[in-house]
């Protein structure tokens, strides 16, 4: 049975989800105040400071709010971990899921909240402040977009199919990165279309809503694949890593597919 909620104003998973919501809606509204022109930097350094000032806005809003709904759920601090977590809760939040793209005047950004209960994604929210639309899912409740319920494409094989790539961090190892480009390049030749861009969670997000076919990464962190992971599960897709065993946050590769491509998809990304 899953923990009774620790604040009395929360009455079930659902309400949880519903005020979860309310508070990534609202701090997504400070990252969308500060979208606007390209924010120059000249060094790494500069980089660095002009992303946590970003997250640092979002925070400053979001953390009280989602606090006060589980006062005894931990946080985790850095967006780029992946592993296991311990047993309990934890909120896993990116505070500007494509960070660098909003500082690139780019569309392509989002806020998400992920509550993790034993290691299991419990619910989740990701917010695109530019255009409003919220993503929801809530394990065994399905998934939704603005209320509306997702499912996945039933594009019945990879030939006719959508796919899209990422890059888990931007210093990836150069092993994985030669298997990123060994993937790309495998795809092309079985899949119609192969998109490449960052971040995750917005591929994830048209995977769930049957936009795109089926969307894989190399590593990975928390933060960039739980969301997705609810998301396209309760969307009726199938996720696993990229040999087609179960996927958890250990794994070395990750695969989110509808159930018509998804095991053309293991047998392109095994060769």
């Amino acid at each position: 049975m899953p923990a009774a909620p620790r604040n009395p104003a929360v009455t079930s998973d659902a309400d949880l989800l519903a005020q979860t919501e309310t508070a990534v809606r609202t701090a997504g509204a400070a990252l969308r105040d500060r979208f606007g022109d390209v924010v120059p930097y000249g060094s790494f350094d500069e980089l660095m400071r002009a992303l946590a000032a970003n997250d640092d806005a979002v925070l400053d809003v979001l953390r009280p709010r989602l606090t006060d709904l589980r006062p005894d759920a931990r946080w985790v601090e850095e967006e780029l971990d992946g592993g296991a977590l311990p047993d309990g809760e934890w909120w896993v939040v990116d505070p500007a899921e494509g960070n660098v793209n909003h500082l690139h005047g780019l569309s392509d950004w989002a806020v998400t909240a992920t509550l993790v209960r034993d290691n299991q994604p419990v619910l989740t929210v990701v917010h695109l402040p530019l255009t409003g639309e919220t993503y929801t899912a809530l394990a065994g409740a399905g998934a939704h977009l603005d209320g509306r319920p997702l499912h996945v494409s039933r594009t019945p094989e990879l030939g006719l199919g959508i796919v899209a790539t990422s890059q888990a961090r931007p210093d990836e190892d150069e092993k994985v990165v030669r298997r990123i480009g060994a993937s790309i390049t495998e795809m092309l030749v079985d899949a119609l279309v192969v998109r490449t861009s960052v971040p995750a969670t917005l591929h994830l997000v048209n995977v769930a809503a049957g936009r795109i076919d089926a969307f894989w990464q190399f590593a990975g962190a928390r933060a960039d694949l739980l969301p997705g992971v609810l998301l396209v599960t309760e969307a009726g897709g199938r996720v696993s890593d990229a040999e087609g065993r179960p996927w958890t946050p250990e794994s070395e590769s990750f695969l989110a597919a509808a159930p018509g491509v998804h095991a053309a998809a293991v047998a392109t990304l095994s060769r």
